[in-house]
């Protein structure tokens, strides 16, 4: 199945056609690997992630439209499914275990709550306000963690352009933050 495109093998795939998976996953699942155990630093949550991103795959495979690269589509799964992670362990008490092995439970204090929430606001804000072309560049370049030459693919422009917007969002977000 390797000379069939990834549209097609994603139509198959929402079709239940199991082989067609198994290709997607050979094609796909290195690459993501890659990416995500360079994105979270934890193998173990790397792999789980991998699993999860194409557990949706599969559920949602016939739901791909075919607008834009199947790189990118698959790269905004694993993405959500990293930031739900994150989000999931802040919430998380840690636990710390001293040298006489009394354990110790850490979690956010108030203040550190509150700071958080203020920050987010702000930043949130300031999002908010970004052109719409500034915004997506921001979000493939930053939080997606796309190299200039994929964001470019996965918004279908030219690279150029990709560097001239990601300029302007950052200067743009500096001044609405300082």
């Amino acid at each position: 199945m390797t000379e069939i495109g990834d549209g097609e093998l994603l139509r198959r795939v929402g079709r239940g056609d199991r082989r067609a998976f198994e290709a997607f996953y050979a094609r796909h699942a290195p690459w993501l690997s890659l990416r995500l155990r360079r994105r979270c630093r934890d193998p173990e949550l790397a792999r789980e992630l991998l699993q999860e991103t194409f557990l949706a795959v599969w559920r949602a495979g016939g739901g791909y439209r075919g607008d834009g690269e199947v790189v990118g589509w698959v790269w905004s799964i694993a993405v959500r499914r990293l930031i739900d992670a994150g989000r999931r362990e802040q919430v998380r008490p840690q636990t710390v275990e001293l040298p006489d092995e009394t354990l110790l439970t850490w979690s956010p204090s108030a203040e550190e709550e509150a700071m958080t929430d203020t920050y987010d606001a702000r930043l949130e804000v300031a999002l908010r306000g970004l052109a719409p072309e500034l915004r997506a560049v921001l979000q493939a370049t930053v939080l997606d963690g796309l190299t200039v030459r994929e964001a470019a693919v996965v918004l279908g422009l030219p690279e150029g352009t990709v560097k001239t917007r990601a300029l302007r969002a950052r200067r743009a977000l500096r001044a609405a933050l300082s």
